[in-house]
């Protein structure tokens, strides 16, 4: 799973409770589910990026998920109620709640309802909310509170997966320059290339030409990948890439991957970018991701299965 995702252009989640409020108040006898889900973005004007926007790595999409887990924390605060399956209704107290704020709930209104809610929602409801410490403590992070379990979970991983990336760079920074060469190799095999240990040659000496590996893609050794690893602190230029496609050319050879634990200046990029048919360039940060993503020098230690209610198996009956 990656983390390389910027935060979701969505409005708040107050903006959400209040836009369900508003359209049940609207509709008195109540309305079903799927169309609560269709009319909140009509209501808060989503623009076509807002509505496509989906949870990372899940095909849900982002605005459903805040309006469910919306009607799901309404409920538990008394201001919404399901009477009958999949239907929902304002209650007295929503309508309360409402009056007071017909055009919107501010910044401080919509955090305040969103830890009440919040609260609430993760003690199984009650008839009188009521904020206490420990949930404040909790939900100590404003923004965390307005998303739904979900995104916070996805946050909470790629918040994990920064602070791994971080030791990863750390830890090989300190190793011999020889432990990261074989680290390389040792990616590159997890990645999918050769298929023996004997495919995998560790050159990584003086007078290697800019080479440090080189994996045989079949049997006889025809095809090959050549691996320059470069553990720098500094960013590596366009003359390195250069003089590494240079040897690639000495050798007749077709594919390179040029790993670094630092970056590439735009200039070597670029020079990349022309050569891509023959070199992959990676930094230190796609190095991490697909260390951790691969399983090297990283272990997975806990597997958690989220639930989420089926919907099909209730349409059914």
């Amino acid at each position: 799973m990656s983390n390389q995702r910027a935060e979701s252009a969505l409005p708040p989640q107050g903006a959400f409770l209040h836009a369900i409020l508003v359209f049940l108040a609207d509709h008195p006898e109540g309305a079903a589910r799927a169309v609560i889900h269709d009319t909140v973005p009509i209501l808060l004007q989503l623009s076509e990026a807002q509505r496509t926007e989906r949870l990372p790595n899940m095909p849900q999409l982002r605005y459903r998920h805040r309006t469910g887990w919306g009607l799901s924390m309404l409920k538990a605060a008394g201001y919404v109620e399901s009477p009958a399956r999949s239907i929902w209704k304002i209650t007295d107290r929503g309508r309360d709640l409402l009056g007071r704020h017909p055009t919107g709930f501010d910044n401080e209104t919509g955090r305040q309802l969103a830890r009440e809610t919040h609260s609430l929602a993760l003690r199984g409801g009650g008839a009188e909310p009521r904020i206490v410490a420990a949930d404040l403590d909790e939900a100590r992070d404003s923004t965390q509170i307005q998303q739904s379990p979900e995104e916070r979970i996805d946050a909470a991983i790629r918040e994990m997966r920064t602070t791994v990336a971080a030791e990863l760079l750390e830890r090989i920074s300190q190793a011999p320059p020889a432990f990261f060469e074989v680290l390389v190799l040792d990616l590159l095999r997890a990645l999918g290339y050769g298929s023996h240990s004997e495919d995998f040659q560790h050159v990584g000496a003086s007078g290697d030409g800019g080479i440090d590996g080189i994996i045989s893609l079949d049997k006889l050794g025809f095809e090959k990948v050549f691996v320059q690893a470069k553990r720098w602190k500094g960013s590596v230029g366009r003359p390195d890439i250069q003089a590494f496609f240079g040897a690639l050319a000495g050798r007749r050879a077709k594919k390179g991957v040029f790993i670094t634990t630092s970056t590439f200046t735009k200039d070597a990029l670029s020079f990349g970018e022309q050569v891509s048919e023959a070199v992959v360039l990676i930094d230190g940060s796609r190095l991490t991701q697909l260390m951790i993503d691969h399983g090297v020098a990283v272990s997975h230690y806990r597997v958690v299965h989220l639930p989420r209610v089926d919907g099909d198996y209730f349409e059914s009956t």
